[in-house]
C-alpha cells in the first residue's frame, strides 16, 4: 500500500530521479560483474528458458528487465536470441512495446499520435531492440502495442487498431489467451509488468471504473505512412494507484497459474496465460477478487 500511495502523490520529477538513481546504482554493479568475469552467455539463458519451462513451439510474451539477470554478454541481442533458440521455428516471440514513458493519460494529452514504424518503445532496452529487428510485427495501438516475431505473428497482431480499450478479444493479450499461449516475467513483478491481469476487465462486466471518462482521439501512422484517426480509451490513473497485483500471486500459485524460477541473477515467472484468465474470471464472479480488491469485495 505504501508503494502505491507514493506513486499516486509523488511529483513526477522526484519518481524519475529515483528511477535515474536506481538505474545508475544497478550498471555500476554490471560494471563490476563484467570485471570479474561473472558473465551470462546464450547457452546458459538457453538451459534456463529451459528450466522454468519454456518449450519449441511456444508463443511466449516477454516482461524482461536484462539488468536483473546480471551482466549478459552480449545484452539485449543475446537475450532474444536465446529465447528464439528456445521456442524454435515454429514459436512466436512477444514484447509490449508500449509509447509512455509514465501514464498513459497524459502521455495522449501531450502526444496524441502514433507512428507504428518510429514511435519508441518506452519498456526498456530489450523491446526496443526486439522493434528495430527484422521480421517484427507491431500491433497498431497508440498505447498498448506489442511486438512479436514468428509463426504467430501477424495473427497476434493484426486486429489491435481501432479497438476503444487495449485488452479485448481483438488485442495480442487476449490472442495469447485463445492459442494456450505462455508469459515469461523476467526480473519483474506482477505489480511491475504483468499486462494480461487487464484482460479480466475487458473480458467481463467489470464493476469497477478502471478506464478514464475521456475518451482520446488519436492520429495513427501505418507502415506505408497512411494517417488515419481512432478513438481510444486509457486506464483512469486514480485508479490505478488502487492496484496491488503481487498480492495475486499466492492465488496464482495455489491454482498451478505460474512457476517460479531463475534466469541468471533474476527471479522469475512464467505463466499460463489462458489458465491466468479463467482463474480471474471465475474468483472475480464468486468472489470479487480483482488486482484492486485481491482479498475479494
Amino acid at each position: 500500500m505504501l508503494k502505491q500511495f507514493i506513486l499516486k502523490y509523488s511529483p513526477g520529477f522526484l519518481l524519475d530521479w529515483a528511477k535515474k538513481l536506481k538505474k545508475s546504482q544497478r550498471k555500476s554493479q554490471l560494471k563490476k560483474q563484467q570485471e570479474l568475469k561473472t558473465v551470462i552467455s546464450q547457452q546458459q539463458l538457453t538451459e534456463a528458458f529451459q528450466k522454468i519451462g519454456i518449450r519449441k513451439g511456444d508463443s511466449v510474451l516477454v516482461h524482461a528487465s536484462l539488468s536483473k539477470i546480471g551482466y549478459v554478454d552480449g545484452g539485449a541481442k543475446t537475450l532474444v536470441a536465446a529465447l528464439h533458440e528456445t521456442i524454435g521455428n515454429e514459436g512466436t516471440l512477444l514484447f509490449p512495446t508500449f509509447s509512455a514513458t509514465g501514464r498513459n493519460k497524459t502521455h495522449l494529452e501531450e502526444h496524441p499520435y502514433f507512428n507504428i514504424r518510429n514511435t519508441p518503445s518506452q519498456m526498456g532496452a530489450v523491446t526496443e531492440y526486439f522493434r528495430k529487428s527484422e521480421d517484427v510485427f507491431r500491433s497498431m495501438h497508440p498505447t498498448d502495442s506489442v511486438c512479436a516475431k514468428g509463426k504467430l505473428a501477424d495473427f497476434f497482431t493484426n486486429s489491435h487498431y481501432g479497438q476503444l480499450t487495449p485488452y479485448n478479444e481483438h488485442s495480442p493479450f487476449r490472442k495469447l489467451c485463445l492459442m494456450k499461449g505462455k508469459i515469461l516475467m523476467l526480473g519483474t513483478t506482477l505489480n511491475g509488468a504483468c499486462t494480461n491481469l487487464h484482460t479480466l476487465e475487458d473480458a467481463v462486466d467489470f464493476k469497477f471504473p478502471v478506464y478514464d471518462s475521456k475518451i482520446f482521439e488519436v492520429e495513427m501512422t501505418d507502415k506505408n505512412g497512411i494517417k488515419t484517426k481512432v478513438k481510444t480509451k486509457v486506464h483512469n490513473p486514480d485508479y490505478s494507484a488502487k492496484r496491488n497485483c503481487d498480492a495475486l500471486k499466492p492465488l496464482f500459485e495455489k491454482e498451478g497459474v505460474l512457476v517460479n524460477g531463475m534466469i541468471g541473477e533474476a527471479k522469475s515467472m512464467l505463466i499460463d496465460a489462458d489458465k491466468m484468465l479463467e482463474v480471474m474470471i471465475r474468483n472475480y464472479k464468486e468472489k470479487g477478487i480483482t488486482m484492486y480488491t485481491p482479498w475479494g469485495s
